[in-house]
């Protein structure tokens, strides 16, 4: 019986989500041997070696949150050799009924999608024809559009597969691409995010001008976040149900201006997760939102 999927925005009640623990594994971060992606990626994020056991113990504060909130989480099977592999959601995404399979830019993460096609957790991936595109860079503002970035990770032409993709499948929303205006972006979600109805947290100096002038015309509230707030990743919060937002510890001013709107605000330890960029949303794959 194949796995129910359905998620139309970033902010409905988590019911399902997939995730996975850190592995043992770490990859060079310097060195002849770097890819020049990742070397541009140094330009705008942080990157320093992490504990795995830590990050496990982190992930498992989430999972009882999670799981004290009604939301079933599914752990995947570990991606032996995969740096990464404890952020699920680069490799897959849901909008509407269809869970897409990403097209991963790094040959090395290839591995942390088998999970994905395992009989024992029911699901059926859409793969797309071409380009690249992660799941990172895919968010779901509202019910009609698809934001997806166009960082070091995703393509213009994994953004057009996607909406081909969207049209075969009969999901009626247009793919909205952003632009950034610096290189060196690992994904959209460490610079965006869409906490509530038509509410979000941007980075705004890495966008470029028309993408900004988009954004104010398309958000009513936003809450602009600092270089130094982006860098620790605090933009990449999650939330778990319209009015009620997970964010990491040590973000005091973007928690406290969230709960000044009206959001319950809750603080998980990701400090060690947060030592490649990615936070609580990056190491969440929702399957399932009502």
């Amino acid at each position: 019986m194949p796995t129910a999927t359905h998620v139309a925005t970033e902010y409905g009640t988590l019911r399902r989500v997939a995730m996975r623990h850190a592995g043992d594994f770490t990859r060079p971060l310097t060195g002849p041997g770097v890819h020049p992606v990742l070397a541009r990626q140094q330009a705008t994020s942080t990157w320093t070696f992490y504990d795995p056991a830590a990050v496990r113990a982190q992930q498992d504060q989430l999972i009882g949150l999670l799981r004290d909130r009604a939301t079933e989480v599914v752990l995947l099977p570990a991606a032996p050799g995969c740096s990464a592999q404890h952020y699920p959601r680069d490799i897959a995404f849901v909008v509407d009924h269809i869970l897409v399979r990403a097209r991963l830019n790094s040959a090395h993460r290839l591995p942390e999608t088998d999970a994905l096609t395992d009989p024992a957790l029911g699901l059926r991936p859409v793969d797309l024809e071409r380009g690249t595109i992660e799941g990172g860079d895919v968010l779901l503002p509202d019910t009609g559009r698809v934001l997806v970035g166009l960082s070091e990770e995703t393509s213009p032409d994994g953004a057009a597969a996607l909406q081909e993709a969207l049209v075969r499948h009969r999901v009626d929303r247009e793919v909205i691409p952003v632009h950034f205006a610096v290189k060196g972006i690992v994904h959209l979600d460490d610079h965006l995010a869409v906490v509530a109805p038509s509410t979000a947290l941007i980075h705004r100096e890495v966008f470029t001008a028309d993408q900004n002038r988009w954004f104010d015309a398309h958000f009513d509230d936003i809450l602009p976040v600092t270089d130094t707030e982006a860098l620790a990743v605090q933009v990449n919060v999650l939330a778990i149900a319209p009015a009620t937002i997970v964010v990491a510890a040590g973000s005091d001013r973007i928690a406290a201006a969230l709960a000044a709107r009206g959001l319950e605000v809750l603080t998980v330890d990701y400090c060690e997760v947060t030592r490649i960029p990615g936070s609580l949303r990056c190491t969440t794959l929702p399957l399932l939102r009502t």
